[in-house]
């Protein structure tokens, strides 16, 4: 005679019942154990896209006319985190935009940047 293995819940510990290869009592164990699994991952990259998407609403609401000046002062004052952008470009010239989406930024001579919209 064989004897059938007991199975317990990777979450709770409980005893298992129905196929095989289950390995929770339940869907509430399954959800919490891959939640915790999880959770630093999903930590970080949701504390990043908030910081990116605050520095995106800055740039929106400093640039309403697509094209404008505005100082290092005034970014800062807003929370602008200048950390945290979602691309770069490099011009022949050799000037640096760096973008949060669609709305990017160029550092220019003294603490000012020109804010920009790509299209």
């Amino acid at each position: 005679m064989t004897k059938i293995e007991e199975k317990t819940c990777l979450e709770c510990g409980d005893k298992i019942k129905g196929r095989a290869d289950k390995k929770f009592c339940s869907d509430q164990c399954r959800i919490s154990y891959n939640n915790k699994l999880n959770s630093d991952e999903t930590n970080y990259v949701r504390n990043v896209n908030n910081i990116l998407r605050k520095n995106r609403r800055i740039l929106m609401v400093l640039n309403t006319t697509g094209k404008t000046r505005v100082s290092r002062d005034k970014l800062n004052e807003k929370g602008f985190d200048f950390g945290y952008f979602t691309s770069q470009y490099k011009t022949k010239e050799g000037s640096v935009y760096y973008y949060c989406y669609e709305q990017g930024y160029l550092e220019m001579d003294n603490n000012y940047f020109l804010l920009v919209v790509k299209k």
